[in-house]
């Protein structure tokens, strides 16, 4: 494989590594890491090559991927803008709350930028829209701390395309080292209309498309509601496994009774796939964040209230999602169990879910709210 092209991913955990990095890798492109966990940087950079292995009802293959580099930003800041300015795609996989600790680095590479085609800049987080979050802070920091003149160009350094991304990365062997596990099934979709007049990367296995809410709506509001929904239930009924909780009947019953269409019946059969075995407590961290508003479970839930649809499902995992407190190794589930205590009800549904008291919905989880931290002081 020759590699003349270079893309540089914030993020060396999983799905970086195992997702991201095997598409650019089988593209052609050169991958530079970035990370400010010095343990995995090291790693990286002591380790020529890993494997990802593809897990499917059909059996395993694998992937060997070489031809990367890393840096670690924490000490390294000046040589990660060098590499941005000199980079065909800027990628990253680190969280939603964490785009803005990484705009100052890209605000940097592309003020410095002199190639004649623009960066194509892609988050690929599950969240709706991420990387005009990501280019929000970026082109802040630009505002504010460098040259505003670059802001008026930035058609011809930049390009921001949103994207979905839709795979599967279980809980690893505790011995795999930079090696990564990953579901076979994937989908990734990026923004097409961003890159008109400019060169459109090449990513092989990306489909790009004119309108991408459908489907990272599709993704986030049934594979990652469905996930949850397994999760949060699988917790509270004391099932140690996403595929344990599966094989509940009323689980089951409950996560497919939504829709029962062929691509419910898809996720569902991914999830409760064995061979991805996956703890409830991993897939259910961040209770604070997927209970927000736009997320997988207040999202729908609202978009039903207001048609006058019913939710009693999506609700009814909404709670199970409540008494996922005080996880060890997941903050969010600590600070929840604090919200819960510390206010009202109402001030509490509002904080959580960041629904307006008038919306048709917020009545009903406010009573969820306050069953839970009755039950909870009990």
């Amino acid at each position: 494989m020759v590699f003349e092209k270079k893309a540089v991913h914030f993020g060396g955990g999983n799905i970086g590594r195992g997702f991201v990095a095997e598409f650019l890798h089988n593209s052609g492109y050169e991958v530079v890491f970035i990370d400010v966990m010095d343990k995995i940087i090291e790693a990286l950079q002591n380790t020529p090559h890993y494997t990802v292995t593809e897990i499917g009802d059909d059996g395993e293959r694998t992937f060997d991927i070489n031809h990367y580099r890393a840096i670690n930003s924490k000490y390294e800041m000046a040589r990660v803008v060098e590499e941005i300015a000199t980079a065909d795609v800027v990628t990253c996989a680190v969280g939603p709350n964490i785009l803005k600790f990484i705009a100052e680095p890209v605000a940097k590479g592309i003020e410095a930028r002199t190639l004649d085609y623009p960066l194509a800049v892609i988050a690929c987080e599950n969240a709706i829209n991420a990387t005009t979050t990501w280019k929000s802070f970026i082109t802040s920091y630009i505002e504010t701390k460098l040259n505003k003149h670059t802001l008026d160009i930035l058609d011809t350094k930049a390009r921001f395309a949103n994207s979905a991304i839709d795979r599967i990365v279980p809980h690893q062997d505790p011995d795999a080292g930079l090696n990564v596990k990953i579901e076979k099934f994937f989908e990734w979709c990026v923004e097409h209309p961003p890159f008109e007049g400019a060169v459109q990367p090449d990513i092989k296995g990306v489909h790009f498309v004119d309108d991408l809410q459908p489907y990272i709506e599709r993704k986030l509001f049934t594979v990652n509601t469905s996930h949850a929904t397994a999760a949060y239930y699988g917790y509270n009924r004391g099932k140690p496994l996403i595929h344990d909780a599966m094989t509940d009947p009323e689980i089951h019953d409950i996560i497919t009774t939504e829709d029962q269409n062929d691509y419910v019946e898809k996720i569902v059969t991914r999830i409760s796939n064995p061979a991805l075995e996956d703890k409830v407590e991993r897939v259910g961290r961040a209770p604070l964040r997927k209970l927000s508003r736009n997320e997988r479970f207040i999202g729908p839930a609202a978009h039903l209230a207001e048609m006058g649809d019913s939710c009693e499902h999506l609700l009814g995992a909404v709670e199970m999602a409540l008494r996922f407190q005080n996880v060890e190794g997941d903050e969010e589930s600590f600070e929840l169990s604090k919200i819960l205590k510390e206010l009202n009800a109402k001030d509490a549904t509002t904080k959580i879910t960041g629904l307006d008291a008038s919306h048709p919905l917020f009545d009903r989880v406010e009573k969820i709210v306050a069953k839970v931290q009755k039950s909870s002081s009990l």
